[in-house]
């Protein structure tokens, strides 16, 4: 089968990236840079704040699955955070997946089972300080979720998003960049400890597979339980 990661050259999208190559399927990757992305997969140059036209036409005919990975993890006082913080934290997380999806909806529609996968954050539905830019580009994000699971139901495209927690990715470095600060984020969590990349992209595999192929506008949280459960 074929399908498309944004944002594949590190982190969660690469782990899945990885996956989907062991698993034995064509993979195409979308990225600024290429990173470790393994030979085997089709490299495209991308840059989710620019324009995606050429993104279309580096596509195969059929794509049988999309991911779309890219983030920001931008946290200040709501009183420090500027217009430019949240039209940037907008563009990356919102715009940059519809314009993903519009590049790719053709080929998507050629599949019998196609499934797109979107990334929200924990902070969508549990309240955190410092949280207000990204909470409020990634809860336009499940919104966007759910309106195309329903749109694009009768073209049998799924859609479906993972709302993580804290993961350790090169993008939540500066977070947990000393034993402390990865202790101490671990803490916050009900099970102890922060997620990796690789629990995220198994997860992610699983929704871009056809074993969930009766699952769509669902907004999963993969958190530790932080968005569920209170440890006593």
């Amino acid at each position: 089968m074929n399908y498309l990661v944004v944002g594949g050259s590190s982190g969660i999208g690469l782990d899945l990236v990885k996956k989907l190559v062991a698993e034995g399927h064509q993979v195409w990757s979308a990225s600024r840079q290429r990173g470790e992305i393994p030979e085997q997969v089709n490299y495209i140059e991308l840059d989710v704040l620019n324009d995606f036209d050429k993104l279309k036409y580096d596509l195969p005919d059929v794509l049988d699955g999309l991911a779309y990975c890219p983030g920001t993890i931008n946290l200040k006082p709501f009183m420090r955070l500027t217009e430019s913080d949240f039209i940037t934290d907008f563009n990356v997380n919102v715009l940059g997946a519809v314009k993903a999806i519009q590049a790719s909806f053709n080929a998507l529609k050629k599949s019998e089972s196609a499934s797109i996968l979107l990334f929200s954050t924990v902070a969508v539905q549990t309240g955190m300080s410092f949280h207000a830019s990204i909470a409020a580009s990634k809860g336009a994000l499940e919104g966007l979720t759910k309106s195309l699971a329903a749109e694009f139901a009768t073209s049998k495209i799924r859609v479906n998003a993972i709302a993580p927690s804290l993961t350790d990715t090169p993008l939540a470095h500066a977070l947990i960049s000393t034993p402390e600060k990865k202790e101490a984020s671990g803490k916050r969590h009900p099970l102890g400890r922060i997620g990796t990349s690789k629990e995220l992209s198994e997860a992610a595999f699983f929704l871009l597979s056809s074993n969930s192929s009766w699952i769509t506008g669902q907004i999963l949280g993969i958190d530790g339980g932080m968005s569920a459960i209170k440890s006593f």
